[in-house]
């Protein structure tokens, strides 16, 4: 016996572990071949340039002048000058700093629908694992079903039972293949699903068996670490730091931008060349802009603050479903385990001790069972993957 124990918790760890590598194989091809995320990477980058576009010096003026003279006996005058300009703002690295941090910004958006788009491959997954599992079953259902079906075929030639009882049958047997053919419906249409998701190529999961997972045991510690991880917090986050940022570089551009360049004069039997410099003061262009990108600070501080307590009241909510569900679900595997009495029912139709009828309500009120456990657990699992999908 403790062999046989043994053996079959080996087993049940062996397919557990396939189930988890099978999910997770899937996830990785579809983050692979996801077209959504293709296009989501690539506008990534093409955004990670545009704000990087303007960190730089402006380009310097070149300016040629060519004058004829008036009378003509005075001669002609060419003028030639370069200037370059320079702003606090980008000496400094002020526009670049704004810059990484808004890369940092679009790199938590890009994490933020990268986790929403496997997120919901997993759901898709998890509702296909429930599937399999119920048309294993109802699988054997269907055997089951046929068996008697077949024996109250040849007790109705002998005239052992009445019509009426053989319909009875016939009736559960197909109510049995019916019930079969929506699964194969709903699986197809999960199957597709992951196709989309897959950028058109097929999807393989046969499994019929969850991976353990381990619910945490102290929400508010749990959370705080949930909490660092997630992209959205962390967008929000990024964003106090990108409008502080904003705030030094706005206060670089309410000061004077210098100027310096060379600059040539030539007339007849003369030459003038020598530095040029200059400076533009800001008195009107830059107003109101540091009390506006104050005013962002604290927006974005209000916002953070609301996404943090919203967050934080979900993840509860979501927990508490999480952990009853778990509990549900246990308690359903046990009463399975307790109270299968389908051999034993089996037996005392066979022996006449009970009528069909009676038979087919008891194994009704089983059957439920099963179809009650199976539906706990995938919204268990399902419920842990929204739980859980800072991991992904």
């Amino acid at each position: 016996m403790k062999t046989i124990i043994i053996t079959l918790l080996i087993l049940f760890m062996c397919v557990t572990l396939n189930a988890q590598t099978s999910i997770n194989s899937v996830l990785a091809s579809i983050e692979e071949h996801n077209t959504t995320l293709k296009s989501l990477r690539e506008s990534a980058e093409a955004q990670k340039l545009e704000n990087r576009t303007d960190i730089y010096l402006e380009n310097p003026e070149v300016g040629f002048n060519y004058l004829w003279g008036n009378p003509s006996d005075i001669g002609k005058r060419t003028d030639i000058s370069v200037m370059q300009s320079f702003d606090m703002a980008t000496i400094t690295g002020a526009k670049r700093k704004v810059a990484d941090r808004q890369n940092v910004l679009v790199d938590w958006q890009y994490k933020a629908d990268r986790m929403n788009i496997l997120l919901e491959a997993k759901q898709y997954c998890i509702d296909l694992i429930y599937y399999n599992a119920l048309k294993k079953e109802l699988n054997l259902r269907l055997q089951h079903a046929e068996t008697i079906a077949a024996g109250y075929e040849g007790r109705l030639n002998s005239g052992d039972v009445s019509r009426l009882e053989y319909n009875k049958v016939q009736l559960n047997l197909s109510t049995v293949q019916g019930e079969i053919s929506r699964i194969d419906v709903e699986r197809n249409a999960l199957l597709e699903q992951l196709k989309r998701l897959n950028g058109g190529t097929d999807i393989l999961l046969e499994d019929d068996r969850y991976d353990e997972v381990l619910l945490p045991p102290y929400f508010d510690d749990w959370f705080e670490q949930a909490a660092e991880k997630n992209p959205v917090l962390a967008y929000a986050r990024q964003e106090i730091e990108v409008s502080k940022q904003q705030v030094s570089l706005n206060k670089m551009k309410g000061l004077p931008t210098l100027s310096a360049g060379y600059m040539s004069e030539k007339l007849v039997g003369e030459h003038f060349q020598g530095l040029s410099v200059g400076i533009s003061i800001p008195l009107w262009e830059n107003k109101n802009r540091v009390k506006q990108a104050k005013a962002s600070v604290r927006a974005a501080e209000s916002r953070e603050t609301d996404s943090r307590l919203q967050f934080y009241n979900q993840l509860q909510i979501l927990y508490n479903r999480t952990a009853g569900l778990k509990a549900a679900s246990e308690k359903y595997r046990q009463s399975l385990i307790t109270a299968n009495n389908t051999e034993l029912l089996k037996k005392a139709l066979d022996a006449g001790e009970i009528s069909l009828l009676e038979y087919m309500v008891e194994m009704g009120l089983y059957y439920e069972t099963i179809n009650q456990a199976l539906e706990t657990e995938r919204d268990y699992h399902k419920a842990f993957a929204e739980l859980s999908a800072i991991e992904l």
